[in-house]
């Protein structure tokens, strides 16, 4: 109630400095690069990327330097890897759910997703935004049958340099919100895991976001790829 009572409040600012972000903030391409293909030597491996302009690898230049290519240079040299990236930038829950449908039904032996900050940006209340979770997972089981899902948690956006007071501040209330939703949901599953963005960490270890104040930078795609193939490697 807390959360609803302050986003009605804070309306005409939230209006006002929306705008200048949008405005202000340079919007990044998603970077070049195959999106598909297989890589390494050893056991079989089937990775799929899905989600937004995060898992797209929005922030840097290239896909080597994104999570893609991250994931990939920590498994290859274990496992030959067949892999598949199906994101875009600005797509939100919903959107999502609908671009995995247009995807042939097959196994992928992991599945990794990003999906949050546009629900965030849209403010969507964290229950509404669970039920959606809980929708878009049981259609990556139905669809993907994965061993393995790695959900990325939804960013500290009350941390993103692109975004002024109050903005960020109720932006990062609603991240926390929809990760407590994640980590009670995941942590009810037998076959996924979360990785939390902890921005305050790589900030400890100097580390920037991208050029932009909004995306990972490519030491935190390195960072997020590695704890995801670690992840990988301990279950197979």
């Amino acid at each position: 109630m807390f959360l609803k009572a302050a986003t009605i409040a804070l309306i005409p600012a939230l209006i006002v400095q929306g705008k200048r972000v949008k405005k202000n903030t340079p919007r990044l391409p998603e970077p070049d690069g195959l999106r598909e293909g297989q890589t390494g030597m050893g056991k079989p491996l089937s990775v799929l990327i899905l989600g937004d302009s995060a898992a797209a690898g929005v922030g840097v230049e290239t896909q080597q330097d994104a999570l893609l290519g991250s994931v990939i240079d920590a498994l290859k040299m274990d496992y030959a890897v067949d892999w598949k990236l199906h994101a875009k930038s600005g797509d939100g829950t919903g959107q999502i759910i609908k671009n995995i449908h247009t995807l042939t039904n097959r196994h992928y032996d992991v599945v990794l997703t990003s999906v949050g900050v546009n629900d965030v940006t849209k403010l969507m209340s964290s229950k509404q935004w669970i039920k959606k979770q809980q929708d878009l997972y049981q259609l990556i089981r139905q669809k993907f049958s994965p061993e393995l899902v790695v959900a990325a948690g939804v960013p500290p956006m009350h941390m993103f340099p692109a975004l002024p007071n109050p903005l960020s501040w109720l932006f990062g209330q609603y991240a926390k919100q929809m990760n407590t939703e994640l980590a009670e949901f995941v942590n009810a599953q037998d076959h996924m895991q979360w990785i939390e963005y902890d921005l305050q960490k790589y900030q400890s270890l100097n580390l920037e976001m991208a050029s932009d104040g909004f995306h990972p930078s490519k030491e935190i795609y390195q960072i997020w790829g590695k704890t995801a193939a670690d992840m990988i490697r301990q279950q197979f």
